[in-house]
């Protein structure tokens, strides 16, 4: 794979030809009802208007620099209401014609808004028919510190909303940036389920222009239930080659490499996304990886990088020509539009690394200046620095959280191990600390532990960590793919992470890195720890077909808090629904579930 990676980058210029910004396709075809990667997509504003608290921005005197978000944040009283519908759909976001999941009928799907402070109510209307299936949204790196029964995971803080039903998540946006929503129902998510989310906050990095999200995805051509299923069928490949990479939803696809006999309707330039930048000034770009799979490295031509933000993390500002994100990492940026006259135009491009399964992983959008014209292709070429193929983030040291938070000495530690096996049946599964995890869609573990049951079956990987708070675990990687590891309900502590396994040493104890993922290298070690909040979280690989084959524990964090929490009865009203639901039909749950 890593030749045929190089094969592939040695002629970009060819493929940029192949690339052109003309498109065939309307926007309608290709994303439905989304506007992202067009140059009719909104520029965001400072912050959201309504209802703002004292000295003119909605939270007041507190700042990226005086304030630990963890700890304080400001209770603004303004409620946001969304309303999604998620529903299946036909769209071609690279020029082949797909069935797919949307949400309000659109991919990506709508943007929520918010600032720091605010409560975010959304009702998700479940319209997935012929088939019918159930869903969740996960509300990716939000603490959910009072609401952990708002944050999607089925089986662990819900019952799936049943088709034909509604469910409504109530949570506050206890931190600010970027991040995105998300199906956490299966491997739903890579089927169209995804969609961005911004919180406005202080910012201690000036700029002038708010471009918004940029959402990087690699893209599959088979509908997710498909691929999960061929993956877990006896004697398969645990690898799965996306076909495509999305900048905003949109790329084009050499309709000539598709199969023999493969009659479903393809157009070689359906379009790619496109951006606006203004001469002479600055642009905060805010990057999310919201693939399957994928490792992601952002660039754009001739132009520096300053990330000031990772994850819902503001950093000490730091340049560079390429960012590297994970399966559902973000990064905020800064780029300058510097690099040449009011009528220039250039490339931006992410490329999925060499391991990242992936036939075409080479994705790009075009970005203009003010007086360029916008039909046409840019010539730009690239920032000469070659994948590292270390199969990591970028190096632990340059990022430092603007706001410091030393090193606590942890309670416990503990090793988690991941591992790839073939069951009796010769179905290649993962293990997460000696589990293949399988959730019960009926029976979620924040509804049996707020009634006091706090005995689970094995499958379900649940680790009860008691009392305990202040908690450290050594992931050991005894494969040679990397994991991004995604924590719900934190941003933890990132002590170390690298090749084989960890020498105790720690990366900036008085201030170490914070992020709600981090890559584990394939034969590797990742070291993170975590304030404990009360409550069940996901602990996971984000790559959906790892999630999807078993890898996932739910953390149970201070039982006896869990016991007295008051659950709104939407939560048992939900699950009454749903095993109403599931005494009629029957649900195809073939992996994980979660």
């Amino acid at each position: 794979m890593g030749l045929l990676r190089g094969l592939l980058e040695s002629v970009s210029e060819t493929l940029e030809l192949f690339y052109t910004a003309t498109a065939t396709l309307t926007q309608e075809s290709t994303n439905g009802l989304s506007l992202l990667g067009t140059l009719l997509a909104r520029v965001l504003p400072l912050f959201l208007t309504n209802n703002p608290l004292p000295d003119g921005f909605p939270w007041g005197s507190l700042s990226d620099t005086n304030t630990n978000p963890y700890v304080d944040y400001p209770r603004t009283g303004v409620v946001r209401y969304y309303d999604f519908t998620v529903s299946r759909g036909i769209i071609a976001p690279d020029g082949y014609q797909r069935d797919v999941l949307l949400v309000n009928g659109a991919y990506p799907g709508p943007l929520i808004e918010a600032n720091w402070g605010d409560t975010i109510v959304v009702t998700v209307h479940n319209n997935i028919s012929n088939p019918e299936d159930g869903t969740t949204i996960h509300w990716h790196g939000f603490l959910q510190r009072e609401t952990p029964w708002a944050d999607g995971a089925p089986g662990i803080s819900q019952c799936p909303i049943p088709p034909g039903s509604s469910y409504t998540y109530e949570f506050v946006a206890s931190l600010f940036g970027t991040s995105w929503y998300h199906a956490h129902y299966s491997a739903q998510y890579a089927g169209g389920v995804v969609g961005p989310i911004v919180v406005y906050g202080p910012t201690h990095a000036k700029y002038d222009v708010d471009l918004g999200p940029i959402m990087l995805s690699d893209w599959y051509h088979r509908e997710y239930f498909d691929i999960v299923k061929e993956l877990l069928s006896p004697n398969a490949s645990p690898r799965v080659l996306s076909d495509n990479n999305l900048i905003d939803g949109k790329m084009n696809f050499d309709c000539s490499t598709v199969a023999p006999g493969d009659n479903t309707p393809c157009t070689d330039r359906a379009g790619i996304s496109k951006f606006k930048f203004q001469t002479g000034k600055t642009h905060r770009l805010r990057l999310i990886n919201s693939g399957a799979d994928g490792v992601q490295r952002f660039s754009i031509d001739q132009h520096t990088l300053t990330v000031i933000a990772e994850d819902f993390v503001p950093v000490k500002p730091y340049n560079t020509t390429v960012v590297t994100l994970g399966v559902g990492q973000r990064t905020d940026v800064l780029v300058t539009a510097n690099a040449g006259p009011p009528d220039s135009l250039f490339w931006m491009r992410s490329n999925l690394t060499t391991c990242s399964p992936a036939r075409q992983p080479n994705a790009l959008a075009a970005v203009y200046y003010d007086k360029a014209d916008t039909s046409a292709t840019p010539s730009s070429r690239p920032w000469d620095v070659p994948d590292p193929g270390t199969c990591a983030n970028d190096p632990l040291d340059i990022s430092e959280p603007l706001y410091p938070i030393p090193l606590p000495k942890p309670a416990i530690t503990q090793t988690m191990d991941i591992e790839l096996f073939k069951n009796a049946s010769n179905v290649t599964l993962w293990k997460f600390n000696g589990v293949s995890m399988r959730t019960d869609y009926n029976s979620p573990v924040i509804l049996l532990a707020n009634q006091g049951n706090f005995s689970y079956p094995p499958e379900w990987n649940v680790v009860n960590y008691q009392q305990t708070t202040a908690i450290r675990i050594i992931i050991n990687n005894k494969g040679p793919g990397p994991h991004p590891m995604h924590l719900h309900g934190h941003n933890f502590y990132i002590l170390h992470e690298g090749p084989g396994e960890w020498d105790g040493t720690i990366v900036r104890p008085s201030n170490p890195m914070r992020r709600d993922v981090e890559l584990v290298r394939g034969n590797g070690h990742l070291v993170i720890q975590f304030d404990g909040a009360p409550g069940v979280w996901a602990f996971h690989c984000h790559i959906a077909w790892h999630s999807s084959g078993g890898f996932l524990a739910s953390l149970l964090v201070q039982p006896h808090k869990v016991q007295q929490m008051h659950l709104p009865g939407d939560v048992e009203q939900n699950c009454r629904a749903w095993d109403l639901w599931t005494k009629h039909n029957v649900v195809d749950q073939i992996d994980s579930g979660t």
